[in-house]
C-alpha cells in the first residue's frame, strides 16, 4: 500500500471528491503530520511549531464546521501503532462530522476558509483526508433525543 501525505488535493482529486454523490452526513478522518517549525510565507511566527500554527487554523475551522451544522467528533495525538507499518507515523487524528458533501464544499471554498488557510499551510507537512459513510447503528447528531453516536440497539449486536 502506497501512502502519500499532501497538504492540498490535486485538481483531479478535488473534482472526483466533490463530483461524488451527496449521500448525506459523513465523517472525515484527518490523519495529520506537522512540520517541526511553522513555515509562514512571510517569515512571521518562526518560533511556533507546526502543531501550534495548525492549532490556529483548527480553532477557527471548528467554528466554521459548527456553523454549517457539523462538529469535531474527536481530536487527539497519535501515540503508537499496533498493526501495520508506515515509514513515518502521523502526529494527530481528527474526526470531523459534516451534514453533507455540499456543506463541506461550501466551507472549503469560502472566504472564511481562505482567510485561515495560511495557518494550515504553515503547520502541516501533509495529511490524509478519508471520507467515511456512517455504518448502521451510527447516526449523525440530532436524530435522537440523546447525543450518543453509537447506537448498539440498531447495529445488530454480535452476541
Amino acid at each position: 500500500m502506497k501512502v502519500v501525505n499532501a497538504v492540498f488535493p490535486s485538481s483531479d482529486q478535488f473534482e472526483d471528491f466533490f463530483g461524488a454523490p451527496d449521500d448525506g452526513p459523513f465523517v472525515m478522518v484527518n490523519l495529520l503530520k506537522f512540520k517541526d517549525k511553522a513555515e509562514y510565507a512571510d517569515g512571521s511566527d518562526a518560533e511556533l511549531s507546526g502543531r501550534e500554527a495548525y492549532g490556529r487554523y483548527g480553532a477557527v475551522v471548528t467554528g466554521l464546521i459548527e456553523a454549517l451544522g457539523g462538529r469535531i467528533r474527536y481530536s487527539g495525538a497519535v501515540t503508537g501503532l499496533l498493526l501495520g507499518e508506515v515509514d513515518d507515523l502521523w502526529d494527530a487524528v481528527a474526526l470531523a462530522e459534516y451534514p453533507s458533501l455540499a456543506a463541506f464544499q461550501a466551507m472549503a471554498v469560502s472566504p472564511e476558509m481562505h482567510a485561515i488557510e495560511h495557518h494550515r499551510k504553515a503547520g502541516l507537512a501533509g495529511q490524509l483526508n478519508i471520507r467515511t459513510r456512517p455504518a448502521q447503528g451510527f447516526e449523525p447528531r440530532g436524530l435522537h433525543n440523546d447525543d450518543r453516536m453509537w447506537k448498539p440497539e440498531l447495529a445488530g449486536a454480535l452476541n
